[in-house]
């Protein structure tokens, strides 16, 4: 797969979990849908005026788009299998990802209580 491929890939991921479809976001950033379509398959790099712009209405990252690596905090970078869980996570059903958020949760505060 090529870097723009790689690239477009993950565009299309970020579109997908912000439950847009190819239409949606082009007009939301000021394209064509074709044009769209040919940032997420790879025929054409977005320009960082476009990435900026997703960035800027719809918070996408634009470091996990261009480098494949994702940040929390500043200088913080996920780990391998922190970034894996996210894009299994990102692949499942919305329902799916409530139960699991909601079983995160728990664990979480449990573990809080035995901390305490």
């Amino acid at each position: 797969m090529t870097l723009s491929e790689e690239i477009g890939a993950r565009l299309r991921e970020l579109r997908a979990v912000a439950g847009l479809t190819q239409d949606q976001l082009a007009e939301k950033l000021g394209v064509s849908k074709r044009t769209q379509g040919n940032y997420e398959s790879g025929a054409s790099d977005a320009p960082a005026s476009y990435l900026s712009l997703a960035n800027s209405l719809l918070n996408f990252d634009v470091a996990y788009i261009v480098h494949g690596s994702r940040k929390t905090l500043p200088n913080e970078a996920l780990s391998e299998i922190e970034d894996c869980l996210i894009k299994q996570f990102r692949s499942i059903p919305q329902d799916d990802q409530k139960a699991i958020r909601r079983i995160l949760e728990a664990m979480a505060d449990d573990a809080a209580r035995h901390r305490s």
